[in-house]
């Protein structure tokens, strides 16, 4: 008898400063069948991440649930940090993990982007694979303007509207972003103490994909904490590995007058990424592969937080 396919969700939301907030979110996905692998709030980014895995239609329901309390606790009226967003469940993306297809990963986040919208009013972008039009492929290009830009786009360019819902955004969740793709793997590396955040973007500039740096790369440099930082998404660490990311920004540091220094893994990564005595995992403070490793964290999940 064949195992259950197991569908992975990654909800990213516009708040990391208010933990009850967050545990509130997190609280709200626990649906028979889901599993909760991680979630951590980022104060500077003022962002949280949250990781569950599951069956695909239990998966969808705590998604789904989860867009609609975000939207119930979170004002991008009056929300601001370092990462670009355009709503309070700012980005949704399914991946598939073990007998389920990234087109049937789509099918999935079109179901969910359409709940989003019939339950709670918050009109929904569809992007990755499951995107309904070739210039929403990426997410960037989605989230260009922010909420405040995009408020004013979507009823001004037709180009800009919702895919679901609309035109007008929610007055104060915005719109999500909901879609399918591959294993991502969020890796920020902090330049030296001396570094300045022209050093950052410089090197983001170089690196990242859409600006002829390397394939498989989506990168900015953002200002943490008084910290200058390479903020990157590996899109296809097979492509791309992990390693030679690491690498890249090292010499790309050293070509500007300045250094590297930590580093840190957002949300989990895939077994397959991960090499132990790694330079880029060596320079991760306190790394621990049972917490940060999917299939790990998949045999071991965490207890689910009280709202």
């Amino acid at each position: 008898m064949s195992a259950e396919p197991i569908l992975e969700c990654v909800p990213n939301f516009s708040e990391g400063v208010h933990p009850e907030i967050v545990r509130e979110i997190v609280a709200s996905m626990r649906v028979d069948g889901v599993s909760l692998l991680d979630y951590s709030l980022d104060p500077d980014h003022n962002r949280s991440v949250v990781t569950i895995a599951g069956t695909p239609s239990a998966v969808m329901e705590a998604a789904i649930v989860a867009a609609g309390r975000a939207a119930h606790l979170i004002d991008l009226t009056t929300q601001t940090g370092v990462h670009p967003r355009i709503g309070a469940a700012d980005v949704i993306p399914f991946v598939p993990v073990s007998g389920i297809s990234i087109a049937e990963a789509a099918l999935v986040a079109r179901q969910a982007g359409l709940q989003i919208w019939r339950r709670f009013g918050v009109p929904v972008y569809f992007y990755g694979a499951a995107a309904a039009r070739p210039d929403r492929v990426q997410l960037e290009d989605v989230r260009r303007g922010q909420f405040e830009g995009l408020r004013e786009a979507s009823l001004k360019d037709v180009s800009r509207r919702p895919d679901v819902g609309g035109p007008e955004l929610h007055a104060t969740a915005g719109a999500s972003v909901v879609g399918a793709r591959t294993f991502l793997i969020a890796y920020n590396i902090y330049l030296a103490p001396d570094a300045e955040i022209t050093h950052a973007r410089a090197i983001a500039r170089e690196i990242r994909a859409t600006s002829g740096g390397i394939q498989g790369i989506k990168a900015m440099g953002v200002l943490v904490n008084g910290r200058a930082q390479v903020s990157m998404n590996v899109t296809n660490f097979r492509l791309t590995p992990m390693p030679g990311v690491h690498a890249m920004v090292e010499k790309l540091a050293e070509e500007h007058g300045t250094g590297i220094a930590d580093a840190e893994l957002i949300g989990l990564m895939p077994e397959a990424a991960y090499e132990a005595d790694a330079a880029w995992v060596q320079q991760i403070p306190d790394f621990n592969p049972d917490l940060k490793i999917l299939e790990r964290r998949l045999a071991s999940p965490l207890a689910w937080p009280e709202a």
